[in-house]
């Protein structure tokens, strides 16, 4: 690892450079939060990973474990915790994310919007660090502007099938939010699109990694209603990039962070089983409540405010996240 440090923008610095010499993320044995673990570590600054691996996985970080610069933390941040020493940054990833996971953990989702944003602010409030949101495209709902631009409110169920983490979300939207206007913290607020890549789990219910796994063993790809809605993917490198110049930036957010390519879940099946090699046939199953239609950010934003774009092509990064499932499967 390198002996360097991060950079971020303090709020109200005039743009003076901050440095993160220290990190903690949230939810940073998850597949996102691994990942940024990962940059931060190659970049110099120390990491304090805290995870309860509800969702999150320990295999995950296990090649930092003997890394002197990097502490795992299991803990649950619906409860308060602290962290010893100086810490610079804290960036808040956890929180089930996928569909599966949160119809499955409904109350620990939106526990962990609220209690364990509270507590994540709170740790940046004492030891006087930057805080970053990793918020997400579900905030939009099932979008009635399309693209999505972060000045569209959304259109939510707040009842409905996917209401437990829509609305864990935006109420962390709300807190992070408040906290930098009433309270002065040095926050950042980013909005993820349809991450995907390695580390991702089998069986999370997210598109990619079902239709993955199902071309490898060459079984029927289940495409939920006719696969006319749209995704935008963006790769987990590019996403960790974009979260790490938002730190950077120290712009308030929400700030868009995904690829605007767009196409449809079909679309991205062929994709998927053309890359795999695979003769699978499609099987059309029927579509979750409240799916979303359409999604792609506008990401004018962070083009414009961070100087970030995307860069790694969707042929590229599923060709990578296909070889990591398939080692796993030869292993």
């Amino acid at each position: 690892m390198g002996t360097g440090t991060v950079d971020s923008r303090a709020a109200g610095s005039g743009g003076a450079p901050r440095e993160i010499r220290r990190a903690v993320v949230t939810g940073g044995a998850g597949f996102v939060g691994s990942h940024l673990c990962d940059r931060l570590r190659d970049s110099g600054a120390s990491v304090v990973c805290v995870d309860n691996f509800l969702t999150g996985s320990a295999e995950n970080v296990a090649h930092l474990a003997s890394d002197p610069g990097f502490e795992l933390l299991e803990h649950d941040v619906t409860e308060p915790f602290d962290v010893e020493g100086p810490v610079d940054a804290v960036f808040h990833l956890a929180s089930p994310a996928s569909p599966h996971d949160y119809a499955r953990h409904p109350l620990a989702t939106l526990k962990a919007g609220a209690h364990g944003t509270l507590h994540a602010l709170e740790l940046a409030g004492r030891k006087n660090a930057c805080f970053l949101l990793a918020s997400t495209s579900e905030v939009y709902g099932d979008p009635l502007v399309h693209p999505q631009v972060e000045s569209y409110w959304g259109n939510v169920n707040p009842i409905g099938p996917r209401s437990q983490y829509d609305e864990a979300k935006r109420f962390a939207e709300a807190l992070t939010a408040t906290h930098r206007a009433h309270l002065g913290f040095d926050t950042t607020i980013v909005r993820l699109f349809n991450t995907y890549g390695p580390r991702m789990r089998p069986r999370d219910g997210r598109a990619v990694p079902t239709f993955v796994t199902q071309a490898l063993a060459g079984r029927e790809i289940t495409v939920a209603g006719d696969g006319r809605q749209t995704r935008s993917l963006c790769y987990v490198d590019d996403t960790v990039a974009g979260i790490l110049a938002a730190a950077r930036s120290g712009h308030p957010g929400p700030v868009n962070i995904g690829n605007p390519a767009e196409l449809s879940i079909l679309e991205l099946a062929d994709r998927v089983r053309e890359l795999c090699g695979s003769s699978a046939p499609t099987v059309f199953v029927p579509r979750p409540g409240d799916d979303p239609d359409l999604r792609r950010p506008d990401i004018t934003r962070a083009v414009s405010e961070l100087g970030w774009a995307p860069v790694v092509d969707l042929d590229k990064g599923l060709t990578a996240t296909i070889d990591w499932f398939a080692a796993r499967q030869e292993s």
